[in-house]
């Protein structure tokens, strides 16, 4: 088949070497030029690069402008492929093909629309996510589904893994959907819009710690914010920390919230909502990295006890001076209360 590709960073360079290796024509690579902007100067492996050494013409576009259309009308493609695009594409342009355009994006369609699906998905408490290939339409992520691929959520995967699974599916999905295509069996399952879900770009705020949260939830947010995408953070003493490592406590603990209260293997607990009643697990933080760009452990770190803090401007000044005898933790092993 004769196929235009419109993809950009890694998720569109594996969608391209995906079509080259099925031994599809690709007639146009269309990509967004590099760019140093948060999210795509990560997973940034060039659709360029990758179109000019097996000699597909490239098109450099931050949009679908009149040039690109006409680019790709002239093309005559049998159908677009897309993967990791930025912008709005038209319908003059998504309906030329034959075949349409197939937009391929990684959750379980229609849950989860929108930007960083993986990294959602498992903050949210999913126990699965998935990859998606479906017909683009003028909607976001709305399109008709022809091939749907579930993998599952582990009690330890990170946001970086999960993204990793869900591109090592595009080959085994485009030649699928492909398939279909060409031999006129395509089924094409419309969405149900009651169950969709979007959700928006992270920025930097979004790996702000919320310690109101359920220990449980922040543990899988610590996990679901792995490099080489922005951590979770919070402040200390006035200086902001990024927090690496967490698990939940084994003990329940009361208190305030996002107070440093004890050791408990190799990490210190910071106790989360309703802690004052004391039936709640805390969030166990056993790596932190400093802005020096130097990792501690948990237990090292936070001897002098205190708050994390949403903003810098809290100095934890006032802390309480009594904690400081040792004693037996839970698991029957020396430890340090903190203050």
């Amino acid at each position: 088949m004769r196929i235009v590709s419109f993809g950009f960073q890694t998720w569109g360079c594996k969608t391209l070497q995906a079509l080259i290796d099925l031994d599809h024509d690709v007639v146009l690579a269309v990509t967004h030029p590099a760019s140093e902007e948060s999210y795509k100067a990560i997973w940034s492996d060039s659709v360029e690069e990758l179109a000019r050494e097996h000699d597909i013409p490239v098109h450099l576009t931050e949009r679908a402008d009149p040039e690109t259309i006409d680019l790709v009308k002239r093309a005559e493609p049998d159908v677009i492929v897309v993967n990791s695009w930025y912008n709005w594409i038209p319908p003059e342009l998504y309906t030329l093909p034959p075949h349409g355009t197939l937009n391929l994006h990684d959750s379980l369609l229609p849950r989860f629309t929108g930007f960083s699906p993986p990294l959602w998905a498992l903050i949210s408490g999913e126990s699965e996510f998935g990859l998606t290939v479906h017909r683009m339409d003028d909607g976001l992520d709305t399109g008709d589904i022809l091939i749907q691929r579930a993998l599952p959520i582990g009690p330890t995967d990170t946001g970086t893994e999960l993204v990793m699974r869900s591109m090592d599916l595009i080959p085994g999905v485009l030649a699928e959907a492909l398939t279909a295509l060409e031999s006129g069996t395509a089924v094409w399952r419309p969405q149900n819009k009651a169950e969709r879900t979007y959700f928006h770009k992270r920025s930097e705020r979004d790996s702000l710690i919320d310690w109101s949260w359920p220990a449980e939830d922040l543990e899988r947010f610590v996990r679901a914010l792995s490099d080489p995408y922005p951590r979770a953070f919070t402040f200390y003493r006035g200086e902001r920390i990024e927090v690496l490592e967490a698990r939940v406590s084994e003990a329940c603990y009361g208190g305030t919230p996002g107070r440093v209260i004890v050791q408990e293997k190799g990490g210190v607990v910071v106790s989360g909502p309703n802690a004052y009643r004391g039936g709640n697990r805390g969030l166990v933080i056993t790596r932190i990295r400093c802005m020096d760009g130097v990792e501690r452990r948990g237990y090292e770190f936070f001897r002098r006890g205190g708050y994390l803090d949403t903003h810098a401007g809290q100095r934890n000044v006032g802390t309480d001076a009594s904690y400081g005898g040792r004693r037996q933790d839970f698991a029957g092993e020396p430890s340090r209360d903190v203050a």
